[in-house]
């Protein structure tokens, strides 16, 4: 059977485009179909407007201490609606960026909701093509808690591109995307609470890193409440009602609430079981080479269950290709993904923490830390704590994790990856010779 393309991707977000431009360079036909903007989550709901977030409320705790640093007080005040108009301007720009990416590669990109019909035919709006294989790179959505009254929370998504900064507001949930809007919301002048219903912020990060961070969030003036989260939720004369429950038990009046409490694969109406391909926990289950039940069919992302992060889910989409058109292709190695927490302070990982390299390595593991102030800090009244962490195997002397609380914490962690790819020791770490003075050169003394 003669099919319209060789490769059909759904959904133009970074797997889905990484997926494109590595087929189009092996010389098939391909064709990419998104509903929304090119760019998918990270451009225009996630990785890159959060940043640029980060970097707008860094200019207010600058100009805060700029004082210190022999500067005249300046009185200035944050517009939200210009930052906003400018940050999507910016964004523009970058979905047309891929648009012409896509265009020189020779991908035949498509506009409109896409539903599989059977295994190999699909509709783009009323439009049927075939493909001799699929790419299913459609991502995830915020996902709200199951609370009466929810329907006053807004997510993500939502919050991205509100009229209005709030005055007072809740965050439920309290992983990197709670965390993080709240260290952002803080610096703009909100008064801000952040609650998680674990004991702990940042579940599955070391331990002493969500101590860190938390402790931090506590110095710049954000409520952290863990144990607790809400059970109802109602609009009143005074905003928003939260009635809260767990170690905290009271009622907070607040003017948005912001859910941070997880995502979920986006395959509504995608018509999935028409292609017959099997499910993971409402995920799409996928082997070690993102092939689904049906051999022909790939997904990659935040549509499975694996990492979600952009990296990864850029690494899925390219390796797929590989798969598909190269039997030697390796799959992606899940061993050393770096990771960071944008808040203030930062936050930044690789490897296993302390609690997963006692369960794997028992007692031959051993740990080193230190705490320090950046030299940034030296001549401010409010001092900012930094960390470093090692995480070794004794017998072998080898590093296992590496840990990082600290400004700049993400650019250094993840320019140890490759170290501990090889196998680097906490030896021939101390025999390094770092910059000074500079935040990275603590690894280096551990």
């Amino acid at each position: 059977m003669t099919h319209n393309f060789n490769l059909f991707i759904i959904g133009a977000g970074p797997a889905g485009l990484a997926a494109a431009k590595r087929a189009a360079a092996y010389g098939v036909k391909v064709a990419i179909a998104e509903q929304d903007h090119l760019g998918g989550c990270c451009v225009n709901r996630g990785c890159v407007p959060k940043k640029l977030m980060v970097y707008a409320a860094d200019y207010a705790t600058a100009m805060q201490n700029a004082t210190e640093y022999g500067w005249e007080q300046c009185h200035s005040s944050f517009h939200w609606q210009q930052f906003r108009a400018k940050r999507d301007q910016e964004l523009q720009r970058l979905r047309h960026v891929q648009q012409q990416a896509l265009e020189k590669a020779g991908v035949h990109l498509l506009q409109g909701h896409t539903q599989f019909i059977d295994a190999h035919t699909l509709d783009v709006e009323g439009q049927k093509y075939t493909a001799e294989r699929v790419l299913i790179a459609v991502g995830g959505k915020p996902i709200k808690p199951k609370i009466e009254g929810i329907e006053h929370a807004v997510t993500s998504d939502e919050l991205l591109a509100i009229e209005q900064l709030p005055q007072r507001i809740a965050i439920i949930g309290g992983g990197y995307i709670g965390v993080e809007f709240a260290s952002v919301l803080r610096s703009f002048g909100s008064e801000v609470t952040v609650m998680n219903r674990e004991a702990c912020l940042l579940e599955g990060f070391d331990q002493e890193v969500q101590s860190a961070v938390r402790a931090g969030l506590i110095d710049r003036g954000i409520r952290s409440l863990c144990g607790t989260t809400a059970d109802k939720i109602a609009q009143t004369p005074d905003g928003i009602c939260l009635h809260l429950t767990g170690d905290c038990s009271e009622k907070l009046h607040v003017d948005t609430i912001l859910c941070a409490t997880g995502r979920a694969p986006n395959l509504e109406e995608l018509g999935i079981e028409n292609a017959g391909i099997e499910f993971d926990k409402k995920a799409i289950a996928v082997d070690e080479q993102s092939r689904t039940s049906q051999p022909h069919i790939y997904a990659v992302g935040d549509c499975t269950n694996r990492v979600q992060l952009t990296p990864v889910a850029k690494a899925e989409g390219q390796a797929a290709v590989d798969a598909m058109f190269d039997p030697s292709a390796d799959p992606v190695d899940y061993a050393w993904i770096p990771s960071v927490v944008l808040s203030r302070p930062e936050a930044a990982s690789v490897g296993l923490t302390e609690v997963q390299a006692k369960e794997q390595y028992g007692d031959a593991i051993e740990c080193h830390r230190k705490t320090f102030v950046p030299l940034r800090y030296s001549l401010i009244p409010q001092k900012e704590e930094g960390l470093t962490k090692l995480v070794v195997d004794r017998k072998s002397d080898r590093v296992l994790g590496i840990h990082m609380v600290g400004e700049n914490a993400g650019e250094i962690v993840q320019g140890q990856t490759i170290a501990l790819q090889k196998g680097i020791t906490r030896q021939e770490l101390l025999r390094t010779i770092g910059i000074h003075p500079s935040t990275g050169e603590e690894l280096f003394s551990l």
